[in-house]
């Protein structure tokens, strides 16, 4: 055989001998790889020796890398079960994020908060917590400056959650380095709100009382100088004046006392059986008589059926007479008013109807708030101190019920409210009764 024939064959043995350990070296490494990839022990039974004792130093010590790296993930699974429990059941929403503000912990209080955050779990928290003020926060609470407490606001969907934030860093529990930062928030929303219900409140009421007193006060002034060549006609004309803002002040006082009252721990609520029919058609045969219901056409439809209610009387007939009043002040004379009670799923509900000029539908939601009205100029000039709506919604929301408005501009306006069908002990009355003794 040639010797160029030999080396030939000696060349193509070698490389298939390359070849072959080429791929042995191939299949161990990927064997390598899936088990760093599963964190598994490195299964190697077969190629014990194969790829000589370096090879086997380096599998053996992935194995015992791997084998601590679930030892340490137990750990911290077991940390963070100890935490969770720890945190889980407390009424304030713990929020607990690593160095690359992923989220390691969210308590179930959170989510109340927070309904979006359900699955936050894994995720960077700015993807649910969105806001500038929160992310300023943890970035303070990882430099060491952060102040003890922070209120933030998140706004989402037009509405605003307000949250009292306190935050602090905490080694990390995954070995890394970067550290780790825990927050517990508690929602101060409502207290919002209710704060600037406050300053609204003082507000109009400061601007309700400002308007008689400064007509009283001008108007006192102006006699107490000039009372001796005044005309008397003009005299009689300021007393006049003097005399109804002093009733529209009594009226706004009034009717803050009851609104004071009503919001109290003790209401003053006084139940009894109450037949809803005979109360309705004694309050509108009182208003019948009266002189603001003089080219009105007030009627009553009433069922009969309706079983008597545990209600306070003296309440629901101030109640009623609210919405009368409403209905008779703002329509003309010679329009029609209607008064209605019937039973509707499980309920008895009182509707009063007027045929005046409606009410804008972007005034709709507000209508029951106090103070609020559609005109206020000419609101005031009819004397509404702006809280009688206000005191029906505070009773009927007493006695467990609702009010609500239905309205078209030009077309007038339905006020309703409901009341729970219920029998008391001793409900059955005397035919003609409107209450119990």
């Amino acid at each position: 055989m040639p010797p160029a024939t030999l080396i030939a064959l000696a060349l193509a043995a070698a490389l298939g001998w390359a070849l072959l350990r080429l791929r042995k070296q191939y299949r161990a490494v990927q064997s390598l790889q899936q088990a760093i990839v599963r964190q598994q022990r490195l299964l190697r039974e077969n190629l014990p020796g194969a790829l000589g004792g370096a090879w086997d130093e380096l599998c053996d010590a992935t194995s015992d890398l791997i084998d601590e790296t679930a030892r340490l993930r137990e750990l911290r699974a077991g940390h963070l079960a100890q935490l969770e429990a720890t945190l889980g059941s407390l009424r304030e929403a713990v929020l607990v994020i690593d160095g690359g503000n992923r989220v390691v912990l969210a308590n179930q209080a959170l989510q109340e908060i927070f309904p979006h955050t359900a699955h936050i779990l894994g995720q960077r928290f700015e993807g649910a917590l969105r806001g500038v003020a929160f992310l300023t926060c943890v970035e303070a609470v990882r430099r060491g400056a952060a102040e003890p407490q922070q209120e933030v606001e998140f706004g989402e969907g037009g509405q605003s959650t307000w949250v009292e934030v306190t935050g602090a860093p905490i080694p990390p529990l995954d070995g890394g380095k970067e550290a780790w930062a825990l927050f517990v928030l508690h929602d101060i929303t409502r207290q919002k709100k209710l704060e600037a219900m406050r300053r609204e409140f003082v507000a109009n009421v400061s601007h309700e009382l400002r308007t008689p007193l400064s007509v009283i006060k001008g108007y006192v002034e102006t006699l107490a100088d000039g009372h001796r060549e005044m005309p008397l006609e003009d005299r009689d004309k300021f007393l006049r004046t003097i005399a109804r803002h002093t009733e529209r002040l009594n009226s706004l006082l009034e009717d803050l006392l009851v609104l004071s009252r009503l919001e109290s721990a003790n209401p003053g609520l006084r139940r009894e059986p109450v037949r809803l029919p005979g109360l309705l058609a004694d309050v509108l045969d009182d208003y019948r008589a009266r002189p603001a219901a003089v080219g009105h056409q007030l009627h009553a439809a009433l069922d009969p059926d309706i079983a008597p209610l545990s209600a306070d009387p003296l309440k629901i007939t101030q109640v009623v007479e609210n919405l009368l009043d409403n209905a008779l002040k703002y329509t003309p004379a010679g329009t029609r008013i209607d008064v209605e009670a019937r039973i509707h799923n499980g309920e008895a509900v009182v509707t009063v109807r007027d045929t005046g000029p409606g009410i804008p539908a972007a005034d709709l939601p507000h209508i029951f708030e106090r103070f609020y009205r559609v005109e206020k100029g000419r609101s005031r000039e009819k004397g509404g101190t702006g809280l009688g709506l206000s005191i029906v919604k505070h009773i009927v929301q007493l006695h467990g019920g609702r009010t609500w408005v239905e309205s078209t501009l030009g077309q007038g306006s339905a006020f309703h409210f409901s009341l729970p069908l219920s029998s008391p002990p001793g409900a059955a009355l005397p035919p003609g009764k409107t209450t119990a003794d």
